[in-house]
């Protein structure tokens, strides 16, 4: 397997990695209207990270990131971009 190759492998399926998924347009624009800010404010993922490749993200795209630490649940947003 090439080192940037993540083919065959399900990296959502790792225990550390917290659930994810790509919004609709509306939920990013419930998203964007609700925190007051733009697409190029929030934080940025590549689009060749490998957890954009496996959930089949496209530039532009927002990733919502539910994570629970035991302590309480946290939610981050990034956007898709290409470089």
């Amino acid at each position: 397997m090439k080192k940037n190759d993540v083919s065959g492998v399900n990296v959502l399926a790792h225990s550390l990695n917290p659930e994810m998924k790509v919004l609709s347009e509306s939920e990013k624009k419930k998203v964007l209207d609700h925190y007051g800010v733009s697409e190029g404010q929030l934080p940025r993922v590549l689009l060749t990270d490998p957890l954009v490749v496996t959930l089949k993200a496209s530039v532009g795209n927002v990733i919502k990131m539910q994570r629970n630490d035991g302590t309480g649940e946290y939610v981050a947003y990034r956007i898709v971009v290409e470089k």
